[in-house]
């Protein structure tokens, strides 16, 4: 279990504090009168995927004896206007060309079962498309 603390900053930002120490703020998004100075929460959930995607994937190769530093992924937040949520988030994962091909199916469904992945409400639509370069 991790506690992870959040307090009201005001002008619809939080601080949060992780246990080991680290902080991050949240902000609003300009469209809902925030200063998007920061990530939204929902912005980090659509982080948070992706680096899921990519933690539990680097997970997989290093317990197979490869790696896969320099891979990188970027998602795109789609957001629903009413109910106002996060409606599709794509994902995008570049994993490096050594990658080895008879590891690559494996990869990928590793990728898929992600916790965040398997978290996400069902009407969230989260395809993922794996590039090797």
């Amino acid at each position: 279990m991790v506690n992870i603390s959040v307090r009201y900053a005001g002008n619809k930002k939080c601080d949060l504090t992780h246990p080991e120490g680290p902080t991050l703020r949240t902000d609003a998004p300009k469209d809902i009168g925030g200063d998007a100075t920061a990530f939204s929460p929902t912005d980090l959930v659509a982080a948070g995927l992706a680096s899921c995607i990519l933690t539990t994937i680097g997970m997989f190769a290093e317990r197979h004896g490869f790696t896969i530093d320099g891979a990188t992924a970027t998602v795109e937040k789609h957001m629903n206007a009413t109910p106002r949520r996060i409606g599709k988030l794509p994902v995008t994962v570049t994993l490096p060309a050594s990658t080895p091909v008879d590891m690559r199916e494996r990869l990928e469904r590793v990728g898929h079962t992600c916790p965040v992945h398997a978290s996400l409400h069902p009407d969230v639509e989260a395809p993922i498309i794996y590039i090797y370069a």
